[in-house]
Order: structure tokens, then C-alpha cells, then sequence
């Protein structure tokens, strides 16, 4: 068994989705470690997402992570950085396959629904910006 760290973002949160996307994982094999519902503040979603720095997106998407709640989910399944990307499906809702979980519940390219770690040495660092110490310890 593997994990991996995904976002319920701010959009889906908003509209009341969180129940449902967390639905979908559990029904797609993945078990449910640790999760909370938080709100980055600037500084926090710029560290998070320090890789996209020089894009021409990253202050788009820090100022819509920090828009409202997040909730990080720490998951766990049988390959699970590969198999949580393949449920939640491209990232442009408009290019997902029918069933995943942005094209059920993403609005747009920018707004949609969820992140998902993409390699084993990113969840786990991402699990660990998000779940620390003694929540770690449960994990």
C-alpha cells in the first residue's frame, strides 16, 4: 500500500462537493488516513506550490487556493500516487474522462475540484506539509 496527499479545492468546498468527492475516492479503493479542513494563507500556498513559481498561472492559482477552505486528505491504496490521477482525470474538466472526479464536479481548467500528488516523493512531502508531527505519527 502507498499514499498520497489530494486537495478538496477551495471551488468545491464552496458548493458543497467535499461529501461526495470523498465518496467517490472511498468507492474507488482508496482509504481515508487523515484529513482537515483548513485555509491557507498566502505564504503557505506560495511554499506549496513553490514549483509553479515561474509560471505564468502561479498567482492565479495561489490567489484561488487561498479563496476559502481547502481540505487536504492523506490517502492510502494500492498504487496510490498513479491511481488517484487516474480517478480525478485531466486536469481541464472539458478533457476528462466520464466518470472522474473532474468531470463530475470541476467547474473549469482552474477550478477544478481537487489536486492530486504526482509522485511518490511528492505525497509524501506534501502529506507533511499538511499533516505534521503527532497527525504523522497516526498515519
Amino acid at each position: 500500500m502507498n499514499r498520497t496527499l489530494a486537495i478538496v479545492k477551495p471551488d468545491a468546498v464552496a458548493s458543497g462537493k467535499t461529501g461526495k468527492i470523498i465518496a467517490h475516492l472511498e468507492e474507488a479503493g482508496f482509504t481515508l488516513r487523515a484529513a482537515r479542513l483548513t485555509r491557507l494563507n498566502r505564504a503557505q500556498a506560495e511554499a506549496f506550490y513553490a514549483v509553479h513559481r515561474e509560471r505564468p498561472f502561479f498567482e492565479s492559482l495561489v490567489s484561488f487556493m487561498t479563496s476559502g477552505p481547502v481540505m487536504p486528505l492523506a490517502l492510502e491504496a494500492e498504487n496510490a500516487v498513479p491511481r488517484l490521477r487516474e480517478v480525478i482525470g485531466a486536469t481541464d474538466p472539458a478533457e476528462a474522462v466520464e466518470g472522474t472526479i473532474r468531470k463530475l464536479f470541476a467547474e473549469s481548467k482552474e477550478r477544478n475540484a481537487i489536486h492530486a500528488s504526482d509522485s511518490d516523493e511528492n505525497a509524501a512531502q506534501e502529506i507533511g506539509f499538511f499533516f505534521s508531527g503527532s497527525e504523522r505519527l497516526a498515519l
